[in-house]
Order: C-alpha cells, then sequence, then structure tokens
C-alpha cells in the first residue's frame, strides 16, 4: 500500500492523473474536493472526511473506507463494488446509478441519500438509516436489510425497488 499526501494527490489529479489504485488515505481532509472519474481501488481512507466531494465515475471497488464522512457528496455512477463503508456517514450523498454491489454499509447513516437505480446486490445495509433514502429502482436482490431504518424512504415499503427472494428486509424475513 502507497503512502501519498493529500497536496500531492490534488497535484498530480490537476495534472490528468487518474490512477492511485491502493493508496493509503486514512483520516486524510478532502473537504468540497472534485476528483471525479478517480481511481482509488484497493485504497483505506478510513476515518477520511469529504463532505460535499465530487466523486462521480470514481472506482473505489474493494477500498476501506470505515467511517467515512461523505456527508452531501456526489457519488453518481460511482464503482464502490465490495467496499467496506461500516459506519460510513453519507447523509444526503447521490448514490444513484452507483455500483454498491457487495459493498459493506452495516451500520451506515445514508438518511437523506439518493440511492435511485443504484446496484446494491448482496449489499449489507443491517441496522442502516435509510429514513428519507430515495430507494426508487435500486436493486436490492440479495442485500440484507435487517435492522435497518426505513421511515419515509421513497420507495420504503420497497415496491419501487428490485428485490429477490434473497433479500433480507428489516424485520429479518427473507423476499
Amino acid at each position: 500500500m502507497n503512502r501519498l499526501e493529500i497536496q500531492e494527490l490534488i497535484f498530480r489529479y490537476a495534472q490528468g492523473e487518474r490512477d492511485f489504485d491502493d493508496m493509503q488515505l486514512d483520516d486524510a481532509n478532502l473537504f468540497e474536493v472534485a476528483l471525479q472519474s478517480i481511481n482509488l481501488s484497493n485504497s483505506t481512507l478510513q476515518r477520511a472526511y469529504l463532505p460535499y466531494a465530487n466523486l462521480s465515475y470514481a472506482q473505489l471497488l474493494r477500498s476501506q473506507l470505515q467511517q467515512i464522512e461523505l456527508s452531501n457528496a456526489q457519488l453518481q455512477h460511482a464503482n464502490l463494488q465490495e467496499a467496506n463503508l461500516q459506519q460510513g456517514r453519507l447523509v444526503r450523498a447521490d448514490l444513484s446509478f452507483a455500483n454498491l454491489q457487495g459493498a459493506d454499509l452495516s451500520d451506515a447513516d445514508l438518511s437523506g441519500a439518493n440511492l435511485s437505480c443504484a446496484d446494491l446486490r448482496q449489499a449489507n445495509l443491517s441496522r442502516a438509516d435509510l429514513s428519507r433514502a430515495n430507494l426508487r429502482q435500486a436493486n436490492l436482490s440479495g442485500a440484507n436489510l435487517s435492522g435497518a431504518t426505513l421511515f419515509r424512504s421513497a420507495g420504503a415499503a420497497l415496491d419501487e425497488a428490485i428485490v429477490d427472494a434473497l433479500t433480507t428486509y428489516p424485520n429479518g424475513h427473507r423476499g
């Protein structure tokens, strides 16, 4: 794993570089940063501070993002497949069309988040706060929603989301 100073990352990104695979950026302060289409796959950004960041189209496959702050962040079309976002704070984040297949969002705060058309197949959303979240057309096939809060979520009854027989609902029952 490569360690990189934040200023160096931003400078190299501004020069056109996009591939920052396998970086260690724990506790990074990237408030309002614009890093569209960046590749941070296999990186660690635990406890990183990225509110209002623009990470649309970013590649964050298998990244370690525990306790990350991504409130109000733009993550449209981002690839977070198999990423670990346990206890992450993604309040009002825009994750529309994002790939979160197999991601761990357990105990995450996704209140008010836009997850419309997101791919959440086999995602772990246990105990996640999805109040006021938009789940319209989200693919929740095989997802674990046990203990999740869906209060006032658009599609809270999951009637506008895609579910299957392996989807575990907040009450622990399977679809």
